[in-house]
């Protein structure tokens, strides 16, 4: 049978067979590119989230150690009752992000939180610590943007990252009332939420109702303990924003590297179901074709 099978076929035009053979084997290549790729990207997703799992362990470690730093300086603010002359009111707003991506909306909820504030005073001015926050409020806000400090999220932040950019902000000659630390507070593993700590200037807290709880101070000591505790405000929110950085990371490769192993799933049946398809178009065409000559003769 498979001899008379020969002649028949040779009877086709060979520009058919070519084309339904071609059209299958693209199909059957394109399928198997796109899965080799996404295999590719699954090996990837699960390194990060290995690396992430390790930089998290040590983030919320150094975070225990840092929230002293930050609470201490929250206490002063609020046992002398702090706030800022509302007639002389300059805002500024201090954005904790970093330079990397790849971890959920820890990024975008700080920019949308400063976001929305600025829709409502269009007078703030921001300082963006890490390049995201920079790229997202630049598009309508770039005018009030004042400095941005990259080179933040490579390494862990540490005390004197944050001192360098306190220095920074206070040889800005933005002389500010009062403002806020936007950051992201970490929780748990899997959860976080956007925070804020606020600042106030050297005239707000002399100002202050019950600063004389803490004894006779005077200007000098006054000015540098707000430069200390501005210090301690940014490493323990710099602390916190890279804890919750990392965890949001780690979640967000898990997801990644399981939606990667559901579409290769989804991929490796396409190519199974197409290539079957292929056999058995090329099988019925030699049965037709033998059917044919059978006939014929």
């Amino acid at each position: 049978m498979f001899k008379s099978v020969v002649p028949v076929l040779a009877q086709v035009p060979a520009e058919i067979c070519l084309g339904q053979q071609n059209r299958g084997m693209a199909t059957l290549k394109a399928i198997s590119i796109r899965l080799k790729s996404v295999k590719n990207i699954q090996k990837i997703t699960q390194s990060m989230k290995m690396v992430s799992a390790a930089k998290y362990s040590r983030a919320e470690r150094d975070l225990k150690q840092a929230r002293p730093y930050g609470i201490g300086a929250q206490q002063f603010y609020e046992k002398a009752e702090v706030a800022p002359k509302e007639e002389e009111a300059k805002k500024l707003f201090i954005a904790i992000t970093s330079d990397r991506g790849l971890c959920g909306a820890v990024h975008t909820g700080v920019a949308r939180y400063i976001r929305g504030e600025l829709a409502k005073d269009s007078n703030i001015k921001v300082i963006c610590v890490g390049d995201k926050s920079r790229a997202i409020l630049s598009r309508l806000y770039g005018k009030n943007i004042e400095m941005v400090a990259n080179e933040v999220g490579r390494l862990p932040p540490t005390f004197l990252d944050a001192a360098k950019l306190c220095n920074a902000i206070l040889n800005l000659g933005y002389e500010y009332t009062d403002g806020k630390i936007v950051y992201n507070k970490f929780k748990s593993v899997v959860s976080y939420e956007v925070a804020d700590i606020p600042i106030f200037s050297l005239k707000s807290v002399e100002a202050a109702e019950k600063l004389p709880v803490y004894d006779s101070l005077d200007s000098e000591v006054i000015q540098s303990y707000l430069e200390f505790s501005l210090a301690s405000l940014l490493f323990y929110t710099m602390k916190e924003g890279a804890c919750s950085e990392q965890s949001s990371r780690m979640t967000a490769m898990d997801n990644a590297s399981k939606n990667a192993g559901e579409m290769i799933d989804k991929l490796t049946l396409t190519f199974n179901r197409t290539r079957q398809a292929v056999i058995t178009r090329e099988l019925i065409e030699i049965i037709s074709g033998a059917s044919a000559l059978e006939s014929k003769d």
